[in-house]
């Protein structure tokens, strides 16, 4: 199912970026960040974008319209989203609870939904004229800490785009968020989900103290170019359905079966990938996996709370080790990684930040991976039903300053479930990444030939 390669353009109209301010009065307070959220590895904006269709009985509507009303009503319980970031001592970062506003921008392009495929799927053509990075907009202190943009299509669709100052809220926090403003477009007074700030729950101890290993802050040198850059690098769109999940679980020993989907998944390509880009083979590889920790706090965290609530443990291997050892040797570290999130592990996360001065996480050896399969970001109703995609606007590098993956859910035409991962890596590197892949799914490999090897593009 290899997409047209003949790249889809079109024009986009915008009106002029306007602040959206909140509709009622709100508190002129000094907000602190977490320890969790002002690290340096979550100073970025991260775009998100949302594909409706047509719906006859929202024909009157603007969604433009709806969507402005319905941000500045959710901004009063939102408030702090209206500030600005400021930056204290020893780098805290606090908002500035300024009722300065958001931007939003109203546009139109001379483009159907149709046009984009019948399998949405990032990267999006034209993502700089569906989010229109407004001039002096993009940075991290005294700059607006959220940007829409509403985009009308002709056959009645719309994009829905939004930008977010990542130190703010994760993508469960932003979906908390978002789930707000479709509750005050369907009528409602006041979120179903009050919001909850408390960010000193995360804050580090005092004093504080690191507790656990954290080789995801490790400082590493990049010798042999695993850091992924932007020349001559291409993007290729992998999808696993059933079959290839199958096949590849041949690969798993009887005591390991219990492994997941997605323990799974990142294992294989974390090897492919390795094999691909060639490191020294004494170098250290490093597979860096968010893990949502809102499930490991005991008192559980007040519902509400819509800060950074995750963390990146590593898998640690040497190159040799994860390319020539069974598949199983990367699988256990993985899965290792990953049951080693506490809340003391959190907790000395935190702490680390301050007594390092809130470094960012290792980028040099570092394959960075984010499972996107189960956010429900698409169930966002702003009148016109569910979303035909929600999720990154980009879906690899370009959001994940790593050059990682997204893995999403996605459904073939003929209409099988799966996963969709966009890889970067130079075209060289590229070439052997599919080869290596292919020779792990073996007799499925035709299947990935034929149908599975969704988009090739420039990054």
């Amino acid at each position: 199912m290899a997409q047209n390669n003949t790249p889809l353009t079109f024009t986009v109209h915008r009106e002029a970026p306007e602040l959206i301010l909140p509709a009622k009065p709100t508190p002129r307070e000094l907000k602190p960040l977490s320890d969790i959220d002002d690290q340096e590895g979550l100073r970025f904006q991260s775009p998100f974008i949302h594909f409706y269709h047509k719906d006859p009985k929202m024909k009157n509507k603007n969604p433009a319209n709806v969507i402005r009303e319905a941000l500045a009503k959710v901004l009063v319980f939102y408030y702090p989203f209206a500030g600005r970031l400021k930056e204290g001592p020893a780098r805290k970062l606090m908002v500035d609870c300024s009722g300065q506003g958001v931007f939003f921008i109203e546009a139109e392009a001379d483009v159907m939904l149709k046009q984009f495929g019948d399998a949405l799927q990032p990267p999006f053509p034209c993502m700089e004229e569906l989010l229109y990075a407004v001039p002096g907009s993009s940075g991290i202190l005294d700059s607006p800490l959220l940007l829409i943009q509403v985009t009308r299509l002709l056959c009645g669709g719309f994009i829905f785009a939004i930008r977010i100052n990542h130190t703010m809220s994760d993508t469960l926090g932003l979906l908390q968020f978002m789930t707000a403003l479709s509750e005050m477009i369907h009528g409602a007074s006041t979120p179903s989900t009050l919001p909850v700030w408390q960010r000193e729950l995360l804050s580090a101890r005092d004093p504080p103290c690191v507790t656990c290993n954290h080789h995801e802050y490790d400082e590493v040198i990049d010798t042999k170019g695993t850091v992924i850059e932007t020349d001559d690098v291409v993007k290729q769109s992998f999808f696993f359905g059933p079959a290839e999940i199958s096949a590849l679980r041949k690969f798993v020993p009887i005591h390991l079966q219990s492994c997941s989907t997605f323990e799974l998944l990142i294992t294989c390509l974390w090897r492919c990938r390795t094999i691909a880009l060639q490191p020294d083979p004494e170098d250290k590889m490093r597979l860096l996996c968010v893990i949502n920790s809102r499930s490991k706090f005991n008192p559980p965290l007040p519902q509400g709370y819509y800060g950074n609530v995750f963390c990146f443990p590593a898998a640690i291997s040497t190159a040799r080790d994860l390319c020539c050892k069974p598949l199983a040797h990367a699988l256990e570290l993985v899965m290792m990684a990953k049951s080693n999130v506490t809340e003391e592990y959190m907790r000395s996360v935190a702490d680390l930040m301050v007594i390092k001065g809130r470094p960012h996480y290792t980028i040099a050896q570092s394959y960075f991976v984010s499972d996107m399969t189960r956010i429900g970001l698409n169930k966002l109703d702003f009148g016109w039903g569910n979303a035909a995609y929600a999720g990154p606007s980009k879906g690899g590098a370009g959001d994940l300053p790593t050059g990682g993956s997204y893995y999403l859910p996605f459904k073939t035409s003929k209409g099988e479930p799966g996963i969709v991962v966009p890889i970067s890596l130079p075209s060289v590197a590229m070439t052997k990444f599919v080869k290596e892949l292919n020779s792990m799914l073996q007799d499925k490999s035709q299947i990935l030939q034929k149908h599975k090897l969704i988009t090739r593009s420039k990054v």
